[in-house]
Formats: structure tokens, C-alpha cells, sequence
């Protein structure tokens, strides 16, 4: 015991890794809850809204006729064979089945990819605000990440320049979402073109596009950048069926890739996780091919309530909000908040921020520093009208306390 205590036998990369920001709000609001406080948790990146019909009804019938084996670690055939279909029909990525690896998320297919590529010391260029998990994910592959920041006044997006200008001879990659979690962002076709065009001077660097949310899409056209011709021979695209589909608890994910990454991952899958889940792939074969009607009307939703919470929340004394258009998550920024203060709780930063809401108006939100924006705070809103409407007017009331 004392050995223990004295020299824990953690490795040095494990005690480096933070907790995830959102899943540790996750976890305070339902503490709170289980304390008898009704908490409105806007904290989750997780669609409200149940897996459609005819995807449960394929893996009902995958069971019933016993898929229920190992399977290959890329994926079944089947499934492989319809991503690449769907690549096809949705971004004019041309890839073959042996360009496809199925993983246990879209999260298992970022570690892949960075286990695959890095070195120690290996330069990984993010784009911020960045989802919560990247920047663990490339140290704890052994990469550096370096960040390049934009801000609410961009749109929350980065310029080709700002990008060439973090580029060095040790850059491995570049990575980033679009659509955008935490900010909803997305970028155009013309805003991909010019950094595609820009990354033609430097070759030696891997394109990571994140386009999870690829179907949660307001602006009518999902762009991909691995269609320029620049670097379609250098851009792993990553995606996955968890919010466009509802099935987050089915972790599936899968990526696009050159034929020598695709086999990379799969090697270092082979050694870890294996094949993804059996039935769950072949309901996913389902959600591809049949009819997209209920994500359809899942976006149609999403789109609604982001016009209510951006005019709630543009309503608050201190909050400036952008127009997200994508994904389900209002990203205002809140600095002009810092410095204020109830009596008690004197607001220094978003993560004070965070805290204060959810001890006072018992709204779980996520702080914008676990993005890469401590200036603002993530808001989810997949979550009925009625709790967004309550939640809002519950910050509202929090936020007039300070002063």
C-alpha cells in the first residue's frame, strides 16, 4: 500500500490527460439531480431524439437471424461497400472498400488515425474552438498540438493565412470539424477552396476533416475539402452515425481514407478493439440506404429551436451570439460578463461562469475552455422548446444578478 501511495503505477501519459469538460458537467448535473434540484442539462452533445424505426427493426432482425459473430476488423463488406456509396452520393469522395475503417465511433477512428500518424513531437495543427477531446487525443499519441485560434467576429473560423502560418516542417496535420462542435460553424465551399489551395504548398501535411455532423447542416450544401484536388490524395474524412441518425449508444464511426492510413488504422484496430458490433453494422448498412426522412425532420427540428435560442439568448445583457449553421450547439461569448459579480461569485472566466449557472440556475452548460474559447460557453440544444425556454430564462435571471 504504501508503494502505491508513494509511486502510483499510472504512466506519465495517463496522469497528463484531462477529464473530458462535458462529460464531468454531465456528471455535477446529475449529482445535483439526485439532491432533489430540477437540472436542465445543456451540456450533452447528444441528439434528443430516439433512432428511428427502421434502423432499430434492421438490428432486431440481424439478432433474430444470429449476426452475432467477430467481425472484420474494417467493417463488414456490406457496410463498407455502402459508405463508400454514400460518399459518393452526399460529398463526390470516390473510395473504394479498402479505403473504409469501421470503428467503435468516431472517436476510435480519431485515435486510430493519431496513433497511425505521430511520432513524438509530431506537430497536429487544430483548428479552436475545437472539439473537447483533440487536443488529449494528439498528446496522449504522442503529438503536439498547436492551435490556431479565431474568434466570434470570424464566425468562429479560420483563414487559410492563419492557418499557413502555424504550418512548420514538423506539422503532421491539420485538423478540424465542419460542421462545428462546439460553434456550429461551417465552412464553405469557397472558404475549403482557399485553404485547400493554400496546402498545396505544403504537401507534407495530412488533411483530418471531422464532418460528423455533416446532416445537421443548415445551409442546404455539406462541403468536404477531400473533393479539391490539392489534397483529395492527403485528407482522411471522418464521420459517423451518432448524431445524424440518432445512435450515439450504437458507437459506430468510420473514415475515408488513402489506402496506406485506412490499412494503418486497421493494423493498430486489429490490436486493440477489433471489429466494430456485429448487428449494429448491419443497421447502419440500413440507416445509409434507406430513406433519410426522419433525419430530415431531426434537422428541420434542430434548425427551429436555433432560432428560438439564438434569439433568447441574444436577449441577455452581456451575451453576444452568432448564427450557427449546423450541429446543435449555441457557442456565445460571455467576457463581457468577467469581472462581474453576485455578492458571492465573482465571474474571472468561463469556467466560473459554468459553475455559477449550474449552482444558481441549475443549467448545466460546458465552459468554452475545454474548446479552446475561454471567452464563451457551449450550449446544447437538443432538448425540448420548453426546457430550452425555461433554461434560458433561468440564466437570464442568474446573469441580472450580476452586477
Amino acid at each position: 500500500m504504501g508503494y502505491l501511495e508513494n509511486f502510483p503505477p499510472l504512466s506519465q501519459r495517463v496522469q497528463r490527460m484531462a477529464e473530458s469538460e462535458t462529460l464531468r458537467m454531465a456528471a455535477l448535473a446529475r449529482e445535483l439531480k439526485a439532491q432533489g434540484h430540477e437540472v436542465i442539462n445543456l451540456s450533452i452533445g447528444e441528439p434528443d431524439f430516439d433512432t428511428p424505426v427502421h434502423i432499430k427493426e434492421a438490428a432486431k432482425k440481424a439478432l433474430d437471424e444470429g449476426f452475432t459473430k467477430y467481425t472484420p476488423v474494417p467493417g463488414i463488406p456490406e457496410l463498407r461497400e455502402a459508405i463508400c456509396t454514400k460518399f459518393k452520393r452526399d460529398n463526390n469522395l470516390d473510395f473504394k472498400p479498402n479505403q473504409i475503417v469501421v470503428s467503435s465511433g468516431a472517436k476510435q477512428s480519431l485515435a486510430n488515425i493519431f496513433f497511425a500518424l505521430l511520432d513524438e513531437g509530431d506537430e497536429v495543427v487544430i483548428l479552436a474552438p475545437y472539439w473537447v477531446s483533440y487536443v488529449d487525443m494528439v498528446k496522449v499519441t504522442g503529438g503536439h498540438p498547436v492551435i490556431v485560434y479565431s474568434d466570434i467576429n470570424q464566425d468562429y473560423k479560420s483563414t487559410a493565412a492563419q492557418i499557413e502560418a502555424s504550418i512548420t516542417s514538423r506539422t503532421k496535420a491539420i485538423l478540424f470539424s465542419s460542421p462545428c462542435n462546439p460553434t456550429g460553424s461551417v465552412y464553405t465551399q469557397e472558404e475549403l477552396a482557399s485553404i485547400a489551395s493554400m496546402l498545396s504548398n505544403h504537401p507534407h501535411v495530412v488533411v483530418i476533416s471531422d464532418e460528423i455532423y455533416e446532416y445537421i447542416n443548415f445551409t442546404g450544401k455539406h462541403a468536404s475539402i477531400g473533393t479539391f484536388e490539392e489534397v483529395k490524395d492527403r485528407t482522411v474524412t471522418v464521420n459517423g452515425f451518432s448524431k445524424g441518425f440518432a445512435m450515439t449508444g450504437w458507437r459506430l464511426g468510420y473514415i475515408g481514407a488513402p489506402t496506406w492510413l485506412a490499412e494503418a488504422c486497421a493494423k493498430i484496430q486489429g490490436q486493440s478493439t477489433s471489429g466494430a458490433n456485429s448487428f449494429s453494422q448491419k443497421a447502419a448498412v440500413t440507416a445509409l440506404t434507406a430513406d433519410l426522412g426522419p433525419t430530415d425532420e431531426m434537422r428541420a427540428a434542430f434548425l427551429h429551436r436555433r432560432d428560438l435560442v439564438t434569439k433568447l439568448l441574444s436577449e441577455i445583457p452581456g451575451f453576444k451570439v452568432n448564427l450557427p449553421q449546423g450541429a446543435f450547439y449555441s457557442f456565445p461569448d460571455i467576457s463581457n460578463l468577467f469581472g462581474k459579480s453576485d455578492g458571492n461569485k465573482t465571474i474571472q472566466n468561463s469556467d466560473d461562469f459554468s459553475e455559477y449557472i449550474i449552482n444558481n440556475a441549475h443549467v448545466a452548460l460546458v465552459s468554452g475552455a475545454a474548446f479552446g474559447a475561454e471567452q464563451c460557453v457551449r450550449i446544447s440544444y437538443a432538448a425540448s422548446e420548453a426546457e430550452l425556454r425555461t433554461a434560458i430564462a433561468r440564466i437570464a435571471e442568474a446573469v441580472g444578478k450580476l452586477k
